[in-house]
């Protein structure tokens, strides 16, 4: 441990702390689900009770399978599909994530999942950023602190990555910060939508991918190599390319030393990396070899739902697995607000107005 702080549950949640991967389908309280799913008329649901439901999700995310653990938001989804709906997600997702700590967060979704019901994918955005904002104030007038932007995902498995990050430039001077592609990555590599990430460096827009999850190197090398992603969803498999000799010498591969030497942002989930079967346990992350060697770590929630999870515990398992105090959750925290996809000025003036006096008052 870097420093002397015990590390209560309360200080871990007033740490000011800044999400860059969290996806809205995946962090919706079990009650919101269960009255939405009545208000549309959604039968499919596991049971009404939103404790029982609670566990229900958290249980079949712990499948050790990304597929399995995919398809729990079919229910999620499914009550998302009107203006009213997405607002009132979009709105609470602000507020839980304020009154964990979090200064600064990246929600992402994908549009093309919430037009069942005929709604246009401008409207979908529309109803989310209107939701964002209406919990912005709300977290405001109740004397809080906290600035959302938004990320739109294409899945990979359909075809429609043009028509997302077109969406994307379009509403990017009304709170959309970038794009990404989502979904299962074995069969579906990023090159699939070159055109997409073409469009997106053409427009000087910000991407993140989905890469190093499900599948390993060859998709990080994609991401990065052929489509130009600033930043790596999960990223976590990028430890493939890292040997350890026999004499305890690590070694980085080229791949691992080009992510290191460039600041490529890993974008790391941990606990939804052991739900899906990526890592076997969070004991054997290697988020903390991944850190001692300093790659450009973040830490993140994914779906707090299916993970049962938030950023304070996350930071307090990482805690308790790798010894990690105070200095190294504030590193993971400026790491990740220097990666966001928000102007220079604004994330500096976070860093230096936020962020170091917020530790500082803690330690």
């Amino acid at each position: 441990m870097s420093d002397e702080t015990p590390l209560s549950a309360e200080i871990l949640r007033r740490a000011p702390k800044v999400l860059l991967h969290d996806h809205l389908d995946g962090g919706l309280r079990p009650g919101t689900v269960a009255e939405l799913a009545d208000a549309v008329g959604y039968r499919d649901l596991p049971t009404g009770d939103p404790a029982e439901l609670g566990r229900w999700f958290r249980a079949a995310a712990d499948s050790g399978s990304l597929v399995s653990y995919l398809e729990t938001f079919a229910h999620t989804c499914a009550v998302m599909q009107t203006e009213e709906a997405l607002v009132r997600v979009a709105a609470e997702a602000v507020e839980d994530l304020a009154a964990d700590g979090v200064a600064y967060a990246e929600l992402r979704y994908a549009p093309e999942l919430f037009v069942e019901r005929d709604l246009s994918l401008d409207a979908v955005v529309e109803a989310v950023q209107a939701g964002f904002a209406e919990g912005t104030q709300r977290v405001v007038a109740a004397g809080g602190r906290i600035r959302v932007a938004t990320i739109l995902c294409a899945m990979r498995q359909h075809a429609r990555a043009m028509e997302i990050a077109e969406l994307a430039v379009r509403h990017r001077d009304a709170g959309v910060a970038g794009f990404d592609i989502a979904g299962p990555e074995d069969g579906f590599p990023p090159s699939r939508n070159l055109d997409a990430f073409e469009f997106l460096r053409r427009n000087n827009a910000h991407f993140t991918i989905h890469a190093g999850e499900a599948f390993g190197l060859p998709s990080i090398h994609e991401a990065i190599q052929f489509c130009g992603a600033e930043r790596l969803g999960h990223g976590v498999r990028i430890a493939e390319d890292i040997t350890t000799g026999p004499d305890g010498e690590v070694h980085l591969g080229r791949l691992a030393s080009y992510v290191r030497d460039r600041r490529i942002p890993l974008e790391i989930c941990p606990t939804s990396n052991v739900q899906t079967g990526t890592v076997p346990s969070l004991s054997e992350h290697p988020i903390g070899l991944l850190a001692r060697l300093r790659f450009r770590v973040t830490v993140n929630t994914d779906n707090r739902l299916m993970s049962g999870c938030t950023m304070t515990s996350e930071f307090a398992a990482l805690a308790g697995a790798f010894g990690f105090g105070l200095d190294d959750l504030r590193w993971f925290t400026i790491n990740a607000m220097k990666s966001a996809f928000l102007d220079f000025d604004a994330r500096l003036a976070l860093i230096e107005k936020v962020i170091k006096p917020g530790y500082a008052a803690l330690g």
